[in-house]
């Protein structure tokens, strides 16, 4: 819920501020600004509650630590990367498709009731799910509008 509401949050900010100093709305940038401080803030989660997140991944998955370290650094160079010219489209679909691939891990984790924050197994369950997916897909969208199809 929370990183719906930063996305949400800062792209209204966005759309206003370029209102104002630029004279148009610049949906594609605001869009863009507001996934990537969305992505700054959840990458924050992968450092600040990393054993939980860990307990995310299946157990097949070596090495959970430094897979939750690393895919929040994937979150902060995506962040980045969306404002690089040579690299915002290609950054867009390697973002989607790191989103496609995360699915997983959050109904693994709606599965087994994982708590990310508290590390522990008394999370909300499989109707989080009702929420995670649509969020999901969600962003996916945003991404593309934002970064790929530059909506006007």
């Amino acid at each position: 819920m929370k990183p719906l509401l930063v996305l949400l949050s800062v792209f209204i900010i966005a759309i206003a501020i370029n209102k104002i100093f630029r004279g148009n709305y610049e949906f594609a940038l605001s869009g863009k600004v507001a996934m990537s401080v969305m992505l700054l803030f959840t990458a924050s989660a992968h450092f600040a509650f990393n054993n939980g997140m860990a307990m995310m991944l299946p157990d097949f998955v070596p090495y959970k630590a430094q897979v939750v370290y690393l895919t929040g650094i994937i979150e902060i160079a995506a962040a980045i990367g969306l404002f690089v010219p040579a690299f915002s489209v290609m950054t867009a679909w390697l973002l989607i498709a790191f989103f496609l691939l995360i699915l997983p891990s959050n109904i693994y984790a709606a599965i087994k009731h994982i708590d990310y924050q508290k590390a522990t197994y008394n999370g909300s369950g499989i109707n989080y799910l009702w929420f995670r997916i649509p969020l999901q897909i969600l962003f996916i969208a945003w991404t593309y509008l934002s970064a790929i199809k530059n909506w006007q």
